[in-house]
């Protein structure tokens, strides 16, 4: 997993040195069937919190490079479009990881509702890994004869829809830490809660 986000990023700074614009060669695939394989949907609560220790895990071992990929800068168009939606889909993963960690240990959520939470990320984890797939053919010069200017309208249009995603995720973030809020302000230890996930002028609620 790491030397296929180290292979992204050596693709993507070897652009930086061309001056005419040329389609950049990557493929997308290897990062989001790495997703696909570490997200099994469960009812149990054992294995939601196996499933969530190997996301923890890839989106630990890929964290630095994340990081790296954001730092690479003068890309021509196309290459920074998809660098920027390999980017979403390891942001997506961090609103998961980092937000669910702290539901782990909210007294304020049953085993089987963190199992219901948990498998509604892998939902979406699941549908922004195949959103990624779609560039695949498309970033590959070898797949399918396309114009630039055809090639750019796809990685827009996946762009665009992984970033409504991203937000779908915030979205579905906020509304599970609500839940927690309202039954803390019911017990009086609402600021427990705003302790655990931060104060955000009522960002989550």
């Amino acid at each position: 997993m790491r030397t296929n986000i180290l292979l992204i990023i050596i693709v993507l700074v070897s652009f930086t040195a061309q001056i005419k614009a040329q389609f950049a060669v990557i493929d997308p695939s290897n990062l989001a069937q790495n997703i696909q394989q570490v997200i099994q949907t469960s009812s149990t609560a054992s294995n939601m919190l196996n499933n969530f220790k190997e996301v923890q895990k890839l989106y630990n071992h890929t964290k630095e490079y994340y990081d790296k990929l954001k730092a690479v800068n003068n890309l021509v168009q196309d290459a920074r479009k998809v660098r920027d939606a390999v980017l979403l889909v390891g942001e997506i993963g961090d609103i998961y990881v980092n937000n669910f960690q702290k539901m782990l240990s909210d007294p304020n959520f049953r085993d089987e509702e963190l199992a219901t939470i948990s498998n509604g990320y892998a939902m979406l984890l699941n549908e922004s890994a195949n959103m990624l797939l779609e560039i695949k053919d498309v970033v590959n010069v070898n797949g399918l004869s396309m114009t630039d200017y055809e090639r750019m309208d796809i990685i827009n249009y996946v762009y665009d829809r992984l970033l409504k995603h991203r937000n779908l995720v915030n979205y579905y973030t906020r509304k599970n830490i609500s839940i927690s809020y309202i039954r803390a302000q019911k017990t009086g230890d609402a600021d427990r809660v705003i302790a655990l996930y931060g104060n955000s002028n009522d960002r989550y609620w």
